[in-house]
C-alpha cells in the first residue's frame, strides 16, 4: 500500500501534466493566455483532490491484488 505522501506526490505530477495539457487546449481554442491559465489551475485543484481520492479508495480495493505468503521459508 502506498503512504499518504507517495499518493499526494503522483497526484501533483500528473495534475501538472494534465493540467498544462488543458491549458494548452483552452488556449488553443480561445486564444487567451488568462482564460487558458485560469482553466489550469480550476482543473488542477479539482483534480489533485479527486485523483487523491481515487487513490485512497483503490488501496482499499482488494481486486487484483496477490496475497503475501502468511509465512516464509
Amino acid at each position: 500500500m502506498d503512504s499518504h505522501a507517495r499518493s499526494i506526490a503522483k497526484a501533483v505530477s500528473y495534475r501538472i501534466l494534465g493540467s498544462l495539457t488543458t491549458a494548452s487546449i483552452v488556449f488553443f481554442i480561445s486564444g487567451d493566455l488568462s482564460v487558458s491559465l485560469g482553466a489550469g489551475v480550476v482543473d488542477s485543484a479539482l483534480k489533485t483532490g479527486l485523483y487523491f481520492a481515487h487513490e485512497r479508495v483503490w488501496n482499499r480495493v482488494r481486486f487484483g491484488r496477490v496475497r503475501a505468503p502468511e509465512y516464509e521459508i
